[in-house]
C-alpha cells in the first residue's frame, strides 16, 4: 500500500460537508479444510473496515459554523455493512459515506 501522502496526491476527489472517501480493506478470502479453498465472490461478506483517504471540512450547524469531524485522513475505521456509495477510480473500489455511518475508529 502506498504511503498516506502518495495516496492523497493520486486521489482527485474531495468530499463535501461531513462525507469521507474510504478504501475498503479486504479480509482473508479463503478458508482451510484439508487444503486451501478460495471462496467465490458471491459467498464473500462485504468488508466493513477501511482506510480514510479524504475527508470533508465538516457539517454546518444551525448557527452556520462548521462542526469539526471526529475522523481524519489516514484513520482506519469500521463502518455500517451497507453504508455509502461505491465508486471506482483508477480501477479501485472506493466508498463515499457520511461520517454518521462510521461506527468506530480502529486504534
Amino acid at each position: 500500500m502506498a504511503k498516506k501522502g502518495e495516496e492523497l496526491k493520486k486521489l482527485s476527489l474531495r468530499p463535501l460537508g461531513d462525507r469521507v472517501v474510504i478504501e475498503p480493506m479486504e479480509d482473508e478470502e479463503s478458508t482451510f479444510a484439508g487444503g486451501k479453498l478460495v471462496l467465490p465472490e458471491t459467498a464473500k461478506e462485504k468488508p466493513q473496515k477501511g482506510l480514510i483517504l479524504a475527508a470533508g471540512a465538516g457539517k454546518k450547524g444551525d448557527d452556520g459554523k462548521v462542526q469539526a469531524m471526529d475522523v481524519e485522513v489516514g484513520m482506519q475505521v469500521l463502518y455500517a455493512k451497507y453504508a455509502g456509495t461505491e465508486i471506482k477510480i483508477d480501477g479501485k473500489k472506493l466508498l463515499i459515506m457520511k461520517e454518521a455511518d462510521i461506527l468506530a475508529i480502529v486504534e
